[in-house]
C-alpha cells in the first residue's frame, strides 16, 4: 500500500512542478497554469479516492483517504489502512492490520521519492509529457496529459494526468505499471488554505495502544 499512498503524491504534487523542458508546448502551458495555481496554496487538505485494477482489467477495490501537506511537512492518510507520517525530520509508516510503526530518518540525500520533492522540481528532467486532448465531463472541460518517465527501469512506464481545465486543478491521475496493474486517484474537496497543526505531522503512539515500534534511525 506505501507505494499507492506514494503515488497519490506523485500524482498531486505534479500540480506543483515547474516545468523545464518539454516536447509539447500545449502541455507546458497547462502545467505551467496549474504549478502557478497550486503556488498561492498555505497549506494543502484533500480528500481522495484510490481505486486499484490488475492487469486482467479487475478492480480490485476501492479505499478513500486524506492528504495534508505543509511545506516539509505531510500526512497521507487510509483510514483503517496505512498512513505516513513526516515532520521534515522524521517519517512514520504506521500499517493497522499489523498495529506496527515503521520510524526512519527523512532522506537528506535528496534520492528519496517524496512529496516535497514532487512539488517542486521533480519532474524537469524525469519526464516527457504530451496533451492527449480534451473532453466534456458533466460541466467541466477536462484535459489529459500523458506522462512518461525518461527512466525506464522505473516500476511504471505511464501516468495519465487529468486537469479541470476552468480550474487549473488536478481531477485525476492514473498511473499505469509495467506488471500490467493500474491504480486510480480522484481527488476531492481540495483546500488549499486549510489550517492543519504540526502535531498532524508526528505520529503519537499515545493514540495507538499497543503499537510495535521499529526504529530505523
Amino acid at each position: 500500500m506505501k507505494k499507492y499512498l506514494m503515488a497519490l503524491a506523485l500524482g498531486i504534487g505534479i500540480s506543483a512542478v515547474s516545468i523545464a523542458q518539454s516536447n509539447d508546448p500545449a502541455a507546458k502551458t497547462i502545467l505551467d497554469g496549474v504549478s502557478a495555481k497550486f503556488k498561492t496554496y498555505k497549506a494543502v487538505q484533500a480528500n481522495f479516492t484510490l481505486s486499484i485494477e490488475d492487469a486482467k482489467g479487475k478492480t480490485q477495490g476501492t479505499k478513500k483517504g486524506i492528504l495534508y501537506y505543509k511545506g516539509s511537512k505531510y500526512r497521507v492518510s487510509i483510514p483503517g489502512g496505512q498512513e505516513i507520517f513526516s515532520d521534515g525530520k522524521t517519517n512514520w509508516t504506521y500499517d493497522k492490520a499489523a498495529n506496527e510503526v515503521t520510524i526512519s530518518k527523512v532522506d537528506a540525500s535528496g534520492n528519496a521519492l517524496t512529496p516535497q520533492k514532487l512539488f517542486t522540481n521533480f519532474y524537469d528532467k524525469d519526464f516527457l509529457y504530451k496533451l492527449n486532448g480534451e473532453k466534456k465531463v458533466g460541466a467541466k472541460t477536462v484535459q489529459e496529459i500523458e506522462l512518461t518517465p525518461t527512466d525506464k527501469s522505473k516500476p511504471f512506464f505511464k501516468i495519465l494526468l487529468t486537469v479541470d481545465k476552468a480550474a487549473k486543478t488536478i481531477v485525476s491521475t492514473k498511473v499505469m505499471q509495467k506488471d500490467g496493474n493500474k491504480f486510480t486517484y480522484s481527488v476531492s474537496n481540495l483546500n488549499g488554505n486549510a489550517t492543519i497543526a504540526d502535531s498532524q505531522f508526528v505520529f503519537d503512539k499515545s493514540k495507538y495502544p499497543g503499537v510495535e515500534e521499529v526504529d530505523l534511525r
